[in-house]
């Protein structure tokens, strides 16, 4: 039998995970009155000693609290699951939203009404002072009109804290925030005064050692509550565990971590703080099975812990990261959709000398991730040809339950991308995973990953409207439809718009970096990323060893069978004219463009897109920026005279052959549409000395920014949702599974090196037994021999999710795959259930 099953957990997991399952996500005001607090007292100071005395505050009076139950300890919030604001980042949003967050469509929070007052007395501090503010103010006028146009968005960091990085966790658990802080004295005193940066380094350097100074405060806190708890315990099992957590924070983080306990504390403390400074998206754990086996071979070696107890250790390790939670704008929550910090935590792989990598812990993580049936963290495994077979048989036994879970990444692919970028072959072997799929290096990497979503179909929309958006003129006039006699004609004005637009996005993402290394620096972070500490220099400021500024595109698939549906019908067999397939596209193939299916950039009358309307006026600061008329909606009438010939365009334009069936001519004009956006972004260089680089992904913005969309010449309605990720349009890869890998492997992934995003969903019947397993995993070998990036997988049939959406109830810790994370299906907004029901079912 290839299948071994997964162990039950014990009483105490289920407890804890019960604890997550059924928490009510709310928003707290303590850390905004402490970093305002802070602020105020700080006017006279330099940033850097600023953000440094603010999170010294934050850490010396933060609410200490321990839960019932937890064996390692450090939270946010005195509530489960909840999160705390970020003012210095962005606030406007939190004071319009304070009686819309508790019934909004998608991650809803609640918020007390004496939090609400204590926020409206200290936010009103930060107007003018944000990193939004900073940043929208380096914006230029056609920068933001083409945000406001739904071409691209920069939400990431403009609304939040830098994020999407892997720390050098090892440096912070084994030498121990002590001999940091003597990392920075001695930086100090090798400085030469003489040298013009000397105030700055050495600002820096203090920096740094008031963050670690407050940081052991803050586990000696910890330390503190323990045996305060201790003290009135009336269960000696408890209070023993209590007096043992005592003595975990009074070693660790200070010291380095003398035992796999220690390790996991400190883990978590680090990890708390990290989230604390910044409330970045993704500050992930990276290779967790790397840096923490050695505790564990060490302990198990000399009999000073046992299996189990290990294992229920981890266990509540995974508990605590899922306990950390993060609240957006109404918009970028339908982004990011499902209360995710995307935390992604992996295992396997290849040592940094070529070998293979996969220990006892690696096989522990899984059966973790099996306990728990959480949606946090993201779970990911590096695979390649060393891999075993069978730690990939016990993944595809972990993804056959039903969690989207682990997400998987090749070795042979992801390498060379990074090579490809200039980073050594030692650094590229040791690679981890960020986020929803970004490849970074641990410890040495400012990737600046999901800098910005682009939206390629909407790109191809404005090629056939010859640079409009309405009535618009927001692109360059690259040739009415009518003008191109050839697919070559069309593809050069497609091209042209990428290249006009990407100008855009790399100055929008610029704009926002400058500001984050104005106002946002991280000194914390930043302690743990070389070279920061040797050159005295933050990340925002270009400290780490490697920095790249990554934008992602989604709307590939669509923009792909797009381009071939025009080369079919109108340049090959001729059995339509452009002119004739654009009057119908602009009328919606005759379709009525209704409140859920127009574009949002029709009009701002809806109250979807008076909300959009009205949020990115606030975020740029202007007032009466216009949502042009689009022709998509203009021109489509509730009941069209021509409905019977635009709907006979559509169905011959939809039943074109697609991307995701394993043809080529299909697949390379998707491969083409790819390239033309990754070698443009790749031309462009960011603040902090690094290149741009392209991703293909789009968490859940394909639902979010597919209403920005007109109907597409593939026949594709009026703001449906787009193709996720590189995968193919939903429904449309209809030969298996094995052909849908194939379409997606013949991207170029290696140059998309910020990571591309590919999911499949199979019915649990096809995946089922040791032969559903063995077909399975020949599945991922195959996607990966011919050179695939990311998989990942949704086992569960169609019925359930219906089932779900009909009685929410009954399904309330049912977790799904949504793009490049997991989520809890019940907790998504009804449209991106159904993105995720309308997958097709692959089966063998």
């Amino acid at each position: 039998m290839l299948a071994k099953g997964f162990s039950k957990p014990t009483d105490r997991v289920e407890r804890l995970r019960s604890m997550i399952v059924n928490a009510v996500p709310c928003i707290e005001a303590e850390r905004a009155v402490l970093i305002t607090e802070s602020y105020k007292a700080t006017e006279g100071l330099p940033m850097i000693m600023r953000r440094a005395k603010a999170l010294e505050n934050i850490l010396n009076n933060l609410t200490v609290t321990i839960r019932d139950d937890e064996l390692v300890v450090g939270t946010l919030t005195k509530a489960v699951r909840s999160c705390q604001l970020f003012p210095e980042n962005s606030y406007k949003w939190v004071m319009d939203e304070f009686d819309t967050i508790e019934t909004r469509m998608a991650d809803p929070f609640k918020i007390s009404e004496e939090d609400k007052a204590t926020l409206r007395e200290v936010l009103p501090y930060w107007e003018d002072k944000t990193i939004s503010d900073l940043a929208s103010s380096y914006m230029s006028e056609k920068t933001q009109e083409c945000i406001a146009n739904g071409i691209f968005t920069v939400g990431n960091y403009f609304f939040g804290g830098v994020g999407h990085i892997i720390i050098d966790y090892d440096k912070a658990i084994r030498r121990g925030y002590k001999a940091i802080i003597q990392d920075a004295v001695e930086a100090l005193k090798s400085f030469d005064c003489n040298d013009p940066e000397f105030i700055q380094k050495t600002q820096f350097c203090k920096a740094v050692i008031t963050v670690l100074s407050a940081a052991i405060n803050f586990a000696k806190r910890y330390s503190d509550k323990a045996k305060e708890m201790a003290a009135v315990e009336t269960n000696p099992t408890r209070k023993a565990e209590l007096l043992q957590i005592a003595a975990n924070c009074e070693n660790v983080p200070a010291n380095g971590a003398t035992n796999f306990y220690e390790a996991c504390q400190s883990f978590i403390i680090t990890q708390m703080i990290l989230q604390v400074e910044s409330s970045g998206h993704s500050e992930s754990p990276g290779r967790f099975d790397q840096y923490m086996y050695p505790y564990l071979e060490k302990d198990l070696a000399n009999g000073s812990i046992t299996k189990d107890f290990a294992q229920e250790l981890l266990d509540c390790v995974f508990v605590k990261l899922n306990d950390l939670n993060k609240v957006r704008d109404q918009i970028s929550a339908q982004a990011f959709a499902g209360f995710q910090v995307f935390q992604n935590i992996g295992a396997g792989g290849q040592t940094e000398d070529g070998m293979d990598a996969t220990n006892e812990l690696s096989y522990m993580m899984m059966e973790t991730v099996a306990h728990l049936r959480l949606s946090a963290p993201s779970f990911s495994i590096r695979v390649w040809q060393g891999t075993p077979d069978e730690f990939l048989y016990r993944a595809c036994e972990l993804a056959r339950l039903g969690y989207g879970l682990p997400a998987m990444y090749n070795d042979e692919v992801i390498i060379p991308a990074l090579t490809n970028r200039g980073i050594s072959l030692h650094d590229a072997r040791g690679y981890g995973l960020i986020g929803c799929v970004e490849p970074s290096v641990p410890g040495k990497e400012q990737g600046w990953h999901d800098a910005a979503f682009v939206n390629v179909a909407k790109i191809l929309e404005i090629t056939i409207h010859n640079g409009k958006v309405g009535d618009l003129q927001i692109g360059p006039k690259t040739g009415e439809v009518d003008t191109f006699k050839t697919l070559e004609d069309f593809m050069e004005a497609f091209q042209k718009q990428i290249e006009y637009f990407v100008y855009y996005v790399a100055e929008a993402d610029n704009c926002v970096d400058y500001a984050h290394m104005e106002r946002g620096e991280l000194p914390f972070l930043s302690s743990f990323v070389a070279d920061c500490i040797s050159d005295a220099k933050g990340i925002c400021a270009g400290g780490a060893k490697y920095n790249f500024t990554g934008p992602q595109a989604f709307g590939v698939a669509d923009s792909g069978d797009s381009v071939y549906a025009i080369k079919k019908h109108i340049f090959d067999n001729k059995d339509i004219t452009f002119a004739e397939l654009k009057e119908a596209m602009d009328a919606n193939f005759g379709y009525p463009v209704d409140s859920d299916t127009a574009p949002c950039s029709a009009s701002a009358e809806t109250d979807i897109e008076k909300d959009l309307y009205d949020q990115i006026c606030k975020i740029l600061g202007k007032e009466g920026i216009s949502f042009s008329k689009q022709s998509t909606a203009a021109a489509a009438p509730a009941i069209c005279s021509n409905n019977e010939k635009y709907e006979r365009i559509r169905a011959m334009m939809d039943a074109t052959e697609c991307f995701g069936n394993d043809i080529d001519e299909v697949d390379m004009i998707a491969r083409r549409c790819a390239q033309i956006y990754c070698y443009e972004v790749e031309k462009y260089r960011n603040p902090r000395g690094g290149q741009f680089q392209a991703g293909i992904y789009p968490v859940s913005a394909n639902v979010l920014f597919g209403k920005d969309v007109g109907a597409l010449p593939d026949g594709r309605l009026a703001k449906k949702p787009l193709a996720d990720g590189c995968s193919p349009r939903a429904g449309k890869d209809v030969k298996g599974p094995t052909a849908a890998a194939a379409s997606v492997a013949k991207l170029d992934h290696e140059v998309a090196s910020n990571g591309t995003l590919y999911n499949q969903k199979f019915l649990p019947s096809a995946v089922a037994g040791d032969q559903g397993l063995m077909n399975f995993a020949a599945v991922i070998r195959s996607y990966f021999d011919k050179k695939g990036m990311h998989v990942q997988f949704n086992v569960v049939d169609k019925e359930t999710l219906l089932d779900a959406q009909a009685h929410p109830e009954n399904y309330k810790d049912l977790v799904v795959r949504v793009a490049g994370y997991s989520a809890m299906f019940t907790e998504l907004a009804k449209e991106v259930q159904d993105d995720i029901i309308n997958r097709t079912e692959q089966h063998f």
